[in-house]
């Protein structure tokens, strides 16, 4: 995911404590119940697709302009699914994050899927029982996108 602009000015003073963060993520189910998934450029890994909202961005708006942004595939927002606080991470470079996933499942409206940006090696269209490899970040997230009850988590191990 690259640094947004407005985050690499709140490092140039904060240096590498441990900023809060928002964070948005997609999972984008087109017609026939597929998952939009893209092959991130950072890691080499299969996920969700998601990112970080600007300043004064609506998180369900950020959803759409980041699938756009990343797989040229136009979606509507259907519902929240997931809200998580994740595990404190560092990154390569020492800089630390913890971010606040707001979850949405979205629906394709429009577009081919193709790598749009610099943060994708590939992207596609995956049926449920056809997944590659993912984490349990994107596994939890899918999972919850295609279930219509609540989940309820046990506090003490969320993190």
């Amino acid at each position: 995911m690259a640094t947004p602009d407005f985050i690499r000015t709140i490092r140039a003073s904060a240096g590498h404590q441990l900023l809060w963060l928002p964070g948005v993520t997609a999972v984008v189910l087109d017609d026939d119940g597929r998952v939009l998934l893209g092959r991130r450029a950072d890691n080499g890994q299969w996920s969700v697709i998601g990112g970080i909202p600007e300043p004064g961005e609506q998180p369900a708006a950020c959803a759409v302009r980041e699938v756009y942004e990343e797989t040229a595939v136009r979606c509507v927002p259907e519902r929240v699914v997931l809200v998580q606080a994740l595990a404190p991470v560092t990154y390569a470079n020492g800089d630390r994050c913890q971010y606040m996933d707001i979850t949405f499942r979205c629906r394709a409206i429009g577009g081919e899927a193709r790598v749009n940006d610099d943060e994708s090696l590939e992207v596609g269209w995956f049926s449920v029982d056809a997944l590659p490899a993912l984490s349990e970040f994107a596994l939890l997230r899918i999972k919850q996108a295609l279930s219509e009850a609540p989940t309820w988590f046990d506090p003490t191990n969320l993190l």
